[in-house]
C-alpha cells in the first residue's frame, strides 16, 4: 500500500531466520543454515499488467559463530541471493560480535534497520511488503548495532558509497536509520528514523534529492488470536519527480489466527504533494501446510492513476 507513496526510497534499501537448521555445533563453534524461496503468481496494481509467475525469493546463508566466552561470541554471515533477472548476488555478507548483554554490531553488506519497519501480514500489496520484498534497505559499506533486554530495544545503521557503486547517492554520500521500542501490557511500541545525504547523486540525469523518513508502529496483542497494528510514515524527498516531495501514510492492519490458518487485512491513506492521494486496501488468507512454510491467496487495491485490482497466489517456504 506503500510503494507509491515511498517509491523514491524503495531504491535505497539482517535478521536472520528464526528457523535456522543446526548444521554444527561443537567446540564452540556452531554453523547453522537459512534460507527462504517464496514464488508466486502475481497480477500487480499497475494498470495493463498480466497475471504471472514471479520468484521473488530464492536465498540461503551461512551463519557461523564462535564462543569467545560466556559473554562474547564472533562471527560470519553469508548469504546466496538468486536474482531472477541476472543471476547475481545480492545477498548479505557481514562478520559480527555478539554480547549477551550489550548488543551486536556486524560490519559488511546488510540491512539496515528500515528494513523491519511496516505493520501488518501482507505478502505484496501492504505497508509490511513495501518494506521487505526485495530488501530495498540492503546495503554494502554498512554497520548496524542492535540491543533487545525483551523490553526495550534499540537499533542503528549507516552506510557509506567509498566504492562508488551505489547509483541513490555518491561517495561522499551517507545513510543513516534506526529505530527505539518498548514492549509492555500486550504493546509494541516502535519508532523509525531514516535520513540520506544523497551528495549529488544523479539516476537518469535527474537528481535523487535527499531524504527523510520517519515511521510510528504499534501493535497490540491482547485479544487472543486477533491481533491490531496501527502505523503512521512520513517521507520528505528533494525534488519535483514523481515519488518526490512529502508524503504522509497513516496505516490499519489486523489479522486472526484459527488451527493453521491466518487471515489478515489492511487498509491505509496517503496524503502526497506529487501524485496526490489515494487510498489502499489488502485481504488475505494463509495456510501453514507443514513447519515455516506457508500457501497463501491475497487481493489488494488502491484508488490511485492506473491502477488495477490486483491479487496473488503463492508458497512460502522459510528456514
Amino acid at each position: 500500500m506503500m510503494k507509491k507513496t515511498l517509491v523514491a526510497l524503495s531504491v535505497l534499501a539482517a535478521s536472520n531466520s528464526a528457523f535456522a537448521i543446526e548444521l554444527y555445533n561443537k567446540d564452540k563453534v556452531s554453523v547453522n543454515m537459512t534460507g527462504d524461496v517464496e514464488v508466486v503468481y502475481l497480477k500487480p496494481l499497475t494498470d495493463g499488467e498480466d497475471f504471472q509467475q514471479e520468484i521473488q525469493d530464492a536465498d540461503f546463508g551461512f551463519d557461523v559463530q564462535y564462543m569467545v566466552n560466556n559473554e562474547l561470541s564472533v562471527g560470519a554471515y553469508l548469504e546466496f541471493s538468486a536474482d531472477e533477472d541476472d543471476g547475481s548476488n545480492e545477498g548479505n555478507a557481514y562478520v559480527a560480535l555478539y554480547s549477551q548483554s550489550y548488543g551486536s554490531i556486524k560490519f559488511g553488506r546488510l540491512d539496515t534497520v528500515l528494513d523491519d519497519a511496516g505493520i501488518g501480514d501482507d505478502y505484496q500489496f501492504g505497508i509490511s511488503s513495501f518494506f521487505q520484498n526485495g530488501h530495498p534497505y540492503n546495503m554494502d559499506e554498512a554497520l548496524r548495532y542492535d540491543l533487545d533486554t525483551g523490553t526495550f530495544y534499540a537499533a542503528l545503521a549507516l552506510a557509506q558509497n567509498k566504492d562508488g557503486d551505489v547509483a541513490t547517492m555518491g561517495e561522499d554520500g551517507l545513510w543513516v536509520d534506526g529505530k527505539v521500542g518498548a514492549r509492555f501490557a500486550d504493546f509494541d511500541l516502535t519508532a523509525f528514523f531514516g535520513d540520506l545525504d544523497s551528495d549529488g547523486a544523479m539516476i537518469g540525469g535527474d537528481p535523487v534529492g535527499d531524504q527523510t523518513v520517519v515511521a510510528l508502529e504499534a501493535r497490540y496483542g491482547g485479544f487472543g488470536n486477533l491481533g491490531l497494528a496501527a502505523g503512521y510514515y512520513y517521507s520528505d524527498v528533494d525534488g519535483d519527480l514523481p515519488g518526490q516531495g512529502k508524503a504522509d501514510t497513516f496505516g490499519l492492519a489486523a489479522n486472526y489466527a484459527l488451527s493453521d490458518w491466518l487471515f489478515a487485512a489492511g487498509y491505509s491513506y496517503s496524503d502526497q504533494d506529487i501524485g496526490g492521494d489515494y487510498n489502499a486496501w489488502y485481504l488475505n488468507a494463509g495456510y501453514g501446510i507443514a513447519p515455516a512454510t506457508t500457501i497463501y491467496a491475497e487481493v489488494g487495491g488502491d484508488d490511485a492513476d492506473d491502477s488495477q485490482t490486483g491479487y496473488a497466489i503463492g508458497m512460502l517456504v522459510e528456514f
